[in-house]
């Protein structure tokens, strides 16, 4: 289409990328006639249990065309790159602790292999998975599913972790978040739940009211470093965190689910973990991110971080009862 346009343009004042796409004003909003990724539809076909598709309305491409030139100070370049779909059951409704555990562990194995293949393009610097649920967050198609976006540069987020990281390691010779799953470890006051290979903690600087993260005990960058084995432990341990929040209040929590690993390329030292981030601070009460954290990214936190652990430990409890009477029980008891 003549106006369909994918670029980057480079913010000055941050020092960071915006994704521009002409084309994603007109994606759908809440489907009203057949859902695209039920069995059946044009994009999916059937005998499938979990299926990777290309968006249909990206915000990266490989064949990206620019508006305009730079200008200046003013830098425009393709945003080069693509986005997946990774639709993750057959039903059109339920959550990664309803669909059944076989499929969750291909989700992660699909997750592995979009990163292995999108890394060897040179030209890609980061692969970023992430899941959105829920309206309130923006979802919207709600048959279960996650994104991908295969990207040419490294996140400022993620660029920002890299460089804590590096510093630590040289100040104290040990990786930062191989040290923080110590202390997180040794307390257990904000663990909500370990298996033998993966522990999940309402961490100490938590900035959403219940984020949780999910971290390796086994020090690895990247989701191509993932053991066999740990991809089912690595399913284990996200499908409790959400059952957890969705026995926290008696509904469906919306969240935010992100997977943070090593660059494509260069020589970085990164712990790989994942990160969740639920919009509610309590049952019928939002967290609106607001002037202080949007205009000087200063986060507050409304409570203590370890009365939040405490209600999470107790859906914890309830969570496992529940994945325990289903016949799929998780691998180890809450902490």
């Amino acid at each position: 289409m003549s106006n369909s346009y994918n670029e980057l343009r480079w913010n000055p004042l941050l020092g960071c990328w915006v994704i521009v796409s002409s084309q994603r004003s007109k994606r759908p909003w809440r489907q009203v006639e057949r859902c695209p990724f039920c069995p059946g539809s044009d994009e999916t076909g059937f005998g499938w249990d979990v299926l990777l598709l290309d968006n249909k309305f990206p915000a990266l491409k490989r064949e990206a065309r620019v508006s305009r030139e730079s200008r200046d100070i003013y830098l425009v370049r393709e945003a080069y790159g693509s986005a997946k779909v990774v639709v993750e059951t057959p039903e059109h409704e339920g959550d990664l602790d309803s669909i059944p555990f076989e499929n969750l562990v291909k989700y992660i194995e699909t997750l592995r292999s979009v990163t292995e293949k999108e890394c060897m393009d040179e030209k890609i610097q980061y692969v970023l998975p992430f899941r959105n649920k829920g309206e309130v967050i923006g979802v919207s198609l709600t048959h279960p599913h996650s994104q991908v976006y295969v990207l040419p540069f490294i996140p400022p987020r993620v660029a920002r972790e890299i460089e804590m990281q590096k510093k630590f390691i040289e100040d104290h010779g040990e990786c930062l978040i191989c040290h923080i799953t110590k202390l997180e470890r040794d307390g257990k006051e904000r663990v909500i739940y370990e298996n033998r290979d993966f522990v999940a903690v309402l961490p100490f600087y938590a900035m959403w009211p219940y984020e949780v993260h999910i971290y390796p005990l086994r020090h690895f960058g990247s989701l191509k470093e993932l053991k066999k084995e740990e991809e089912k432990t690595l399913a284990d341990a996200i499908r409790f965190v959400v059952a957890t929040y969705n026995s926290l209040f008696g509904f469906s929590l919306p969240y935010m689910m992100i997977l943070h690993q090593a660059p494509c390329r260069g020589d970085v030292d990164f712990h790989f973990h994942v990160e969740f981030y639920p919009v509610h601070r309590s049952q019928d009460k939002l967290k609106y991110p607001a002037g202080i954290e949007w205009g000087g990214w200063v986060f507050t936190y409304d409570g203590l971080p370890e009365e939040r652990a405490g209600e999470l430990k107790e859906a914890a409890r309830r969570a496992y009862e529940k994945l325990k009477a289903s016949g799929s029980p998780p691998l180890n008891s809450p902490a």
